[in-house]
């Protein structure tokens, strides 16, 4: 049997897998599901299990039930392109005729001392847990620092409000304003929100250290010393160390540098969808989702022996929630703000639970 191996169960791996199981699959080939988890864990909802609005069962999707599809867990370690195998931690090699690579991203610290080591993440499922555990330690009263203004900082601070009010939190960011990315009306819209919920926001910190209970901010040849009980880093990320060691072309974000079909350079026995894979967006769960849609009208190409057709990934557009009844939004060049995208991206979330569209 020919096999097929998806590493990572995240939105693109688990689109590649459902679709090649929803269509034409070859009946000498075989698809093989690697994840460290029985279930997809929705990363985008991760910010609201370490605030403590959702639970662990709220956020999972099952994988899916079918005899074509193997389920193998561990934890993968490395690849050789070479031989064609996958190396695990406690496990045999792992042969495969074709490799989707597919495992996501994990913080990125700008070589900030003690960075790592005294923050707390939500780039997994098992670091949210631990994030929520020490966010449900803290005593009343207790400060919070979130390290990044972005769309994960901003949401991680207006759900942490919700399910904690009595807290003190702040938005630590080196630029200019929460939401840079985003245009003028959304900063603006979402700062009063913040103002309005008591959440603080520092512009223009350059930490140059973190210790525990302390983050030192370098200005010039002063240097501020911060004070805080628990701080989330939300502040930047990187593809997965297995991707950075793997002998591929990559960009300046050390994602790996694709052909039109998704393939590795080097070798096109090896597609890469995610946060992973080099592209003319930003990385998200909805442009995985359509590189994984891509992949598998690839593959079926591949074992057709006809040239792919693929046209272009349609963005639909950005949104973001303030806490349960609020939200912003980006939906191509027109901004969208208040209840309107929360219901929204509540409906994405629903679609995303059930596997529709």
């Amino acid at each position: 049997m020919k096999k097929v191996v998806i590493l990572g169960g995240g939105y693109g791996g688990l689109t590649v897998a459902n679709q090649l199981l929803e269509k034409d699959l070859p009946s000498d080939t075989v698809l093989v599901l690697v994840d460290r988890m029985p279930y997809q864990g929705l990363k985008t909802e991760y910010y609201a299990l370490a605030s403590g609005t959702v639970s662990d069962l709220d956020i999972r999707v099952q994988f899916p039930v079918d005899p074509r599809l193997i389920l193998k867990y561990g934890e993968v370690t490395a690849v050789d392109p070479v031989q064609k195998i996958i190396m695990f931690e406690n496990d045999e090699p792992l042969s495969y005729d074709w490799l989707v690579i597919s495992l996501g991203c994990v913080d990125k610290y700008h070589q900030i001392i003690g960075a790592e080591q005294y923050t707390h993440s939500i780039q997994t499922l098992s670091g949210t847990r631990k994030t929520y555990q020490a966010v449900n330690d803290i005593n009343p009263y207790g400060q919070v620092s979130i390290i990044g203004g972005g769309l994960s900082g901003v949401e991680m601070a207006a759900e942490l409000r919700e399910s904690r009010p009595d807290l003190n939190i702040r938005i630590i960011d080196r630029g200019s304003s929460i939401l840079s990315s985003f245009p003028g009306p959304v900063q603006s819209f979402v700062r009063d929100w913040m103002l309005e919920h008591d959440i603080e926001m520092r512009s223009y910190v350059s930490l140059c250290r973190i210790e525990d209970g302390l983050l030192y901010n370098k200005q010039d040849t002063q240097q501020e010393t911060i004070q805080t009980d628990i701080t989330i880093w939300t502040a930047g990320v990187q593809p997965s160390l297995i991707v950075r060691n793997l002998p591929f072309g990559k960009d300046s974000q050390g994602r790996i540098l694709l052909n039109p079909y998704h393939q590795v350079q080097e070798y096109q026995d090896i597609y890469v969808v995610g946060d992973c894979a080099s592209l003319p967006f930003s990385p998200s769960a909805q442009a995985a989702q359509g590189q994984g849609k891509q992949v598998a009208d690839v593959l079926r190409a591949v074992w057709k022996n006809e040239t792919p057709r693929l046209g272009k990934i349609k963005l639909k557009g950005v949104l973001g929630s303030l806490g349960k009844k609020s939200g912003f939004g980006l939906m191509g060049k027109r901004t969208i703000t208040g209840m309107v995208p929360r219901l929204i991206k509540s409906g994405v979330l629903w679609k995303s639970k059930h596997q529709i569209g």
